[in-house]
């Protein structure tokens, strides 16, 4: 009897285990595990292809994350996706900076990259990031690829 309750704990323990780790698991998923504790600044940035990007991912400049994505949108007037950047007043960054859409690794999340100017005037609350570069859409270069092979193989005839 005493061997059987044994076996229980154990697998209660390890029951017990495996729901925390689903949870941490859904947790990095969804990028809630980082939840800023300062103040952060808005600005906003336009981008002709957001690609998957979604709300609340990382904002990175140099590896750091300094900030999150709080909103995207469409604006009917410029035709392209506006997104609202969430940036921790600790981190500064120039009037100038470029934002790019990034993918960590392969196939990994997508992020927001920031790479700093050289102005000395710096972006605050409600400030734009005017120099942008869209998602790399792999299906959109491998359309183009297969295009100028065909164009390739016409020209040729």
């Amino acid at each position: 009897m005493q061997n059987n309750t044994k076996v229980n704990f154990f697998v209660g323990l390890f029951v017990l285990f495996a729901a925390v780790g689903l949870l941490f698991l859904a947790l990095q998923a969804s990028n809630l595990t980082s939840f800023t504790s300062g103040k952060t600044y808005e600005v906003t940035a336009y981008f002709d292809n957001i690609g998957g990007l979604k709300v609340r991912a990382p904002v990175r400049s140099a590896g750091v994350t300094v900030g999150r994505v709080k909103s995207i949108s469409y604006d009917n007037n410029k035709f392209e996706a506006k997104l609202v950047l969430g940036i921790e007043s600790k981190y500064q960054f120039p009037e100038d900076t470029s934002a790019k859409i990034l993918t960590s690794g392969l196939i990994g999340e997508q992020y927001i990259g920031l790479q700093p100017g050289s102005e000395e005037e710096n972006l605050k609350n409600g400030s734009q990031i005017l120099y942008t570069q869209s998602a790399v859409v792999l299906e959109n270069l491998i359309s183009q690829f297969l295009f100028n092979k065909a164009e390739e193989n016409n020209g040729g005839k």
